[in-house]
């Protein structure tokens, strides 16, 4: 009776350890929707694979890095297509000391920031009728001698430097550069009130032919819509970073992460991810398109996969690839 009682409590553990695999594996993929587009848009894209391909529900989390990170740790998000780690680099070695974060590779070669001109300062633009303002601006240490083309409204002895908010970190370290490159003598920093904000200033700038100097970064939807040279320095050394940054900035890896419980119990959605792989300048044409015509990040990521079925192909078995191309109705 005793071994009776005992092999049906086994059956029955095994039954409800069996039961809830199945449940996992079948259960609601959530993605850590990181708060810029790019990120929005390369979930959106996976999404849409993992959806029509291989018949899983997705969802989207909108989060910040910090809750984010830890939402991949604790396994209430699962997937996340594109992972600015550098930007946050302490918060993620130490979340991924622990082993239950997975790091898949790159989305993307390593994401440049700097600061940057519209192009027609130094080439002129023709058919706007632009001559070129600085033909021979090509560095940070030229800035100087071109102040007076990117005069400050608000002040005519200085040039503005177009900043970003005050609550970006980055921000802060522009301040110390300009002081360091001494540029601060000819030019004032001029906090963007939001990123919204500095957008819109770059923006305006370059629509109405005049030139601005400011920070920004790739990619992005003004960076794939306006043609900006960013401007040369020393390359990047982390003791002259840290010190005076007086240095390229440091290029930002663009990882595809997920909790490992998860990929684990997924061999299949592992291997897509792992393999799931674009370039600065497809993902900048696609944020680029977005902004013109008005699309959502979901609509984006349905014109990027009618328009570049040899990039995701690869990605996926024959299987998945004709489900996927049936349901954009290729």
């Amino acid at each position: 009776m005793r071994k009776s009682a005992k092999f049906f409590s086994v059956i029955l553990t095994l039954g409800v350890i069996l039961s809830s695999m199945a449940a996992s594996a079948g259960s609601k993929i959530v993605f850590a929707d990181f708060s810029w587009e790019s990120a929005q848009f390369h979930n959106r894209v996976a999404g849409y694979i993992l959806e029509h391909g291989f018949d899983r529900e997705v969802a989207y989390s909108l989060t910040e890095e910090m809750p984010g990170f830890l939402g991949l740790e604790r396994g209430d998000l699962q997937l996340a297509m594109e992972t600015w780690v550098d930007n946050s680099i302490a918060i993620w070695d130490k979340i991924t000391k622990k082993g239950k974060v997975l790091e898949m590779g790159k989305n993307y070669p390593n994401a440049p920031q700097g600061w940057y001109v519209p192009t027609f300062i130094i080439e002129g633009d023709p058919e706007r009728g632009i001559e070129p303002l600085a033909p021979d601006l090509r560095s940070v240490t030229d800035l100087p001698k071109y102040w007076k083309i990117f005069q400050d409204p608000e002040n005519d002895d200085k040039g503005r430097f177009l900043n970003g908010p005050t609550g970006w970190p980055i921000s802060i370290k522009n301040v110390d550069r300009l002081k360091a490159y001494g540029l601060d003598d000819t030019y004032v920093n001029f906090y963007a009130g939001s990123g919204a904000a500095l957008a819109v200033g770059i923006a305006s700038a370059f629509e109405k032919g005049r030139p601005v100097l400011a920070y920004y970064w790739e990619p992005t939807p003004l960076l794939g819509k306006y043609d900006m040279t960013k401007l040369e320095e020393p390359p990047y050394d982390p003791k002259v970073w840290k010190e005076t940054g007086m240095c390229a900035f440091p290029a930002c890896r663009v990882l595809k992460t997920g909790n490992r419980a998860f990929l684990e119990s997924e061999p299949e959605i592992r291997n897509f991810v792992e393999r799931y792989e674009t370039s600065l300048e497809l993902t900048s044409e696609a944020l680029a398109v977005m902004d013109t015509e008005g699309m959502s990040s979901a609509q984006a990521a349905e014109w990027f996969l009618r328009e570049h079925t040899e990039v995701w192909s690869p990605w996926v078995d024959e299987e998945v690839r004709a489900k996927v191309s049936k349901a954009l109705g290729l």
